[in-house]
Order: C-alpha cells, then sequence, then structure tokens
C-alpha cells in the first residue's frame, strides 16, 4: 500500500526526478482517482509540487493535473496564489483551458483588490 498520494502517483505515472518505489500494490488508475478525489488539499498540492515542480514537466497526465488543482480550488476557494499556480498549468497545456484560465485569474485579481 502507499503511504502517501504522491507516491501512489509515482508508482502510476512515474517519476522524472526519482525512481518508483518498488511496491506489490496493485496499480489501477480508478483507485488513484479515488484517493485523489477524497485527498486534502495539502497531499494534493504536495503531489503536484514535488511531481511536477516546474509545471511543464513531469510525468502526471495532463488530466490528472487539472482534476488536481480543482479538487484543490473547490476546499480552498479563496486563494489568488493558488487560483494564478492553477491557471498557469492550464495555460501550459492547450487552448482548450484558456477561459477557464482566464477566470481563474480575474476571480484572483478580484480577490486581492477587496
Amino acid at each position: 500500500m502507499h503511504r502517501t498520494l504522491t507516491e501512489h502517483a509515482r508508482c502510476l505515472y512515474g517519476d522524472e526526478y526519482r525512481p518508483a518505489p518498488e511496491c506489490a500494490a496493485e496499480h489501477r488508475e480508478r483507485y488513484f482517482v479515488e484517493e485523489l478525489t477524497f485527498a486534502d488539499p495539502d497531499a494534493v498540492l504536495a503531489m503536484l509540487r514535488e511531481l511536477c515542480p516546474h509545471l511543464v514537466d513531469g510525468h502526471l497526465p495532463v488530466w490528472v493535473r487539472n482534476l488536481a488543482y480543482r479538487l484543490v480550488l473547490l476546499q480552498r476557494p479563496d486563494e489568488p496564489s493558488l487560483m494564478r499556480e492553477a491557471a498557469q498549468s492550464l495555460w501550459l497545456h492547450g487552448p482548450d483551458w484558456d477561459g477557464i484560465a482566464a477566470d481563474l485569474e480575474r476571480r484572483a485579481a478580484e480577490l486581492e483588490a477587496r
């Protein structure tokens, strides 16, 4: 069994900075998604920052990054710096999410202006 969300993601997707730990756990994506869904925001952010420290790197699939940021923002809806971090990830991974990225940046600016 994995001790952390980061370890689980590393086993499932790999890590360009560290080797995946040896483990006998069954690696099915749905188990990881279940763990991600109910993880606390600090665990999710730790995973993102350890496995993708420069936003453009890492082996996490883009959809996992998008879901992770969405889940964290639902739990921490009033953090402008986190909104901008999520927006940067969206800007870097294709035009499909440009409108969402722009909205996050707008909302972050509005929160800071208050």
